[in-house]
């Protein structure tokens, strides 16, 4: 009974710790490190080790409809080695295909591995994983779900990666489950943004699937198939890098990457997110640079959510952020679960982490950052036609909505730490 309750604890003491920066203190200057000015990056590299580089090509892909042809057109056409890494799946289409497609290319000799979260591969049966294995394919489910493993219960890899011959790579917000498919307009179809890339950023993609797969196979990959040197030459003018956040105790990679944008912000600052639960700290990070007079605009789910917890927790707070001149929008027609931030038009991101607790201070998380006019114009385009879907949250409405509301919203925060 001792030792189930020191377990219980550890679990319990593991789900429940939150990140310890609470603002951006500047040391010997008027401001922290402006998006657009030359200290920005440096910070950004130093701060979260996301050494961006130059001379990538990125592609800003949207939904299923921009997200799948391409990659299984990429997926047919490797020749020696395709890594996948994903978070989410279940049975249907997609999740055929993508065993199809690689079972096809493993018979015709490319080695395939492939790792899935334990947790968000569970419904998946095992046949689909016996037509992997047959076909030659290596698959492998990482941090197994284990009574005597409690510590490592809440710590999931939300990492989404595909690396087609270590020169085109892919990541974002999608997996492997059918309401990933369409084009975002419609109930059944989720609204993504994922990006496809080539170039230096690629290498840093296939480093994060290595570390997962000798997590769970006890292999480090090491050799010019998996890092072919041709693979790091220019393939673009974009400087970018691909940012794996894998949370230790105390302050995180997670929270510096999204904290340094927020307070380097001067113009705009356009962010979606599927799951809105910014803490105490990052509420007041995004409240002070709408008061200095930064446009700050928050696109985030509406009714169409898969989590109504998630959205009553998030909307517990949306009256102290409306009051501090932050715009609230939902989104309307179908759940909206893209992960995306673009600063001033400049600095723009892409991947798998969420602004809650969860993403911050306990997931692995795999996001692309790119230091570029053309994505982030692209990124701003994509966040003001998604505007047009979405319904604004007003500060007199909000305090109209109905009293049953409140309750639940209420009760919902108070567990935001773990939903």
């Amino acid at each position: 009974m001792l030792v189930t309750a020191v377990l219980a604890l550890v679990g319990a003491l593991t789900v429940t710790r939150g990140t310890p920066v609470g603002r951006i203190r500047v040391v010997g200057g008027a401001d922290a490190p402006a998006v657009g000015g030359p200290r920005f990056a440096r910070t950004v590299e130093l701060y979260t080790g996301a050494g961006l580089a130059p001379g990538n090509a990125v592609e800003v892909l949207t939904n299923g409809n921009g997200t799948y042809p391409r990659l299984w057109a990429d997926l047919e056409s490797v020749r020696r080695l395709v890594t996948v890494q994903l978070y989410y799946s279940q049975p249907g289409a997609v999740a055929d295909t993508m065993a199809r497609v690689l079972a096809e290319r493993a018979r015709r000799g490319v080695r395939v591995l492939v790792v899935l979260d334990a947790f968000g591969s569970q419904n998946l049966p095992a046949a689909w994983f016996d037509t992997l294995r047959t076909a030659g394919v290596e698959v492998r489910r990482l941090r197994q779900l284990r009574w005597y493993r409690l510590d490592r219960v809440a710590s999931r890899s939300h990492v989404r990666a595909v690396v087609v011959d270590g020169e085109v790579g892919y990541t974002g917000g999608f997996g492997l489950a059918d309401y990933w498919q369409g084009a975002g307009h419609a109930e059944d179809e989720w609204r993504e943004t994922n990006v496809r890339f080539r170039g230096p950023a690629v290498a840093q993609l296939q480093a994060a699937f290595v570390i997962a797969w000798a997590e769970t196979a006890g292999e480090l990959l090491v050799g010019d198939v998996v890092f072919p040197p041709a693979a790091l030459d220019s393939a673009g003018p974009t400087r970018a890098a691909l940012v794996l956040t894998a949370p230790p105790k105390g302050s995180t990679p997670a929270e510096r990457l999204l904290a340094l944008p927020i307070a380097g912000a001067r113009r705009t600052l356009y962010v979606t997110n599927s799951y809105f639960l910014p803490d105490d700290d990052f509420r007041r990070l995004l409240a002070d640079a709408a008061r200095r007079g930064v446009d700050v605009c928050v696109l985030t789910a509406g009714d169409q959510t898969d989590i109504t917890s998630v959205r009553y927790a998030s909307r517990w707070r949306y009256e102290e952020l409306l009051d501090a001149g932050v715009r609230l929008y939902e989104y309307v027609p179908a759940m909206m679960h893209a992960k995306t931030l673009v600063a001033d038009g400049l600095w723009g991101m892409v991947g798998s982490m969420n602004f809650d607790n969860r993403s911050l201070a306990l997931n692995n998380e795999a996001n692309l950052v790119a230091l570029d006019a053309r994505v982030g114009a692209t990124l701003d385009s994509l966040f003001l036609a998604d505007l047009r879907h979405a319904r604004e949250v007003t500060l007199t409405d909000f305090r109209r909505r109905p009293w049953w509301q409140r309750p639940l919203e209420a009760g919902a925060a108070l567990l935001s730490w773990v939903l």
